[in-house]
């Protein structure tokens, strides 16, 4: 039997309709995508080419001096360092605060849910609420803090702001995803033996997957991107990469190197593409598979 016959005919109602969809979504896409094509076209392009006036134009000499100057060789601030000791502070405080968070809101989502106590619906209600705190409104408790902790202005300081800014959405994701795991299975855990912890590493993290590459992806970008508390609560040494690159940006006198600045924003948002390219899909499937309910 053909496979033609199996499936629904497409009526050229059908075919018109599917054509309008992809040209649309074609229009979005060229739409999205062209910064980022013009910002890579200019980051291989000699500054003569760019101050001839056209963006959009193919580099007609390609090279990557731009980018080598952006890395190690332009003027951050006052020193000439590139990027790079930036590029390091922003995995220095991304990787601990993105690990520290995502544990910390587990345990609680694991706590609310498989362990309830009195008052715990108040205690999620303004765990909750933190996720709708504006930036600004921390700026001045948080630097108190740092100062009588002694970590203002440094790495780690940087790594306390994001966990603690972030600790609401990680609650809110591990609270929702483990409120649809099956209680009867902690309960029979609890019946053999297992302890607390036993039961979170042992039951709940090897089925925690899913939520686990949202809350990483949720984090990582939040985290990478910011530049408020960066600016904030960091001293030279320990500016984070959005922050350098605004210095970068800022601190260029006399000609323009535009080449140099599409190479070093291009260096600044690589990481957060490569999350997104590698793990991206899995981001839908995680958020489909518990973060939108409860």
């Amino acid at each position: 039997m053909s496979t033609a016959t199996e499936g629904p005919q497409l009526g050229s109602g059908s075919v018109v309709g599917r054509a309008i969809l992809y040209a649309v979504l074609i229009v979005f896409a060229v739409y999205y995508l062209l910064p980022l094509v013009i910002m890579l076209l200019n980051s291989v392009k000699p500054l003569e080419e760019i101050r001839s006036g056209n963006l959009i134009a193919p580099p007609q000499h390609w090279t990557l001096q731009p980018w080598l100057s952006a890395w190690s060789e332009a003027q951050v601030g006052v020193q000439a360092t590139g990027l790079k000791p930036y590029f390091v502070n922003s995995f220095l405080m991304v990787i601990p605060a993105v690990t520290i968070s995502m544990v910390l809101g587990a345990i609680n989502g694991y706590v609310l849910t498989k362990y309830r106590f009195k008052g715990d619906s108040i205690v999620f209600g303004l765990m909750l609420f933190s996720c709708f705190i504006p930036f600004q409104i921390v700026l001045i408790p948080m630097a108190k803090v740092l100062g009588t902790l002694g970590i203002a202005g440094t790495v780690p300081g940087l790594v306390l702001v994001h966990v603690v800014y972030g600790l609401g959405f990680t609650t809110l994701f591990f609270r929702n995803y483990y409120a649809a795991f099956p209680t009867e299975l902690i309960r029979s855990a609890q019946v053999d033996g297992a302890g607390f912890f036993r039961i979170f590493w042992r039951i709940l993290l090897p089925s925690s997957g899913p939520i686990i590459v949202v809350t990483i992806i949720w984090q990582f970008t939040n985290i990478w991107n910011d530049f408020l508390f960066g600016a904030s609560f960091s001293d030279f040494d320990s500016q984070p990469m959005t922050v350098a690159l605004n210095n970068l940006v800022s601190s260029s006198t006399g000609v323009k190197e535009y080449n140099v600045h599409f190479a070093g924003a291009v260096l600044a948002a690589l990481p957060t593409l490569v999350v997104y390219i590698v793990s991206g899909r899995y981001f839908v499937r995680g958020l489909m598979a518990g973060a939108v309910k409860g």
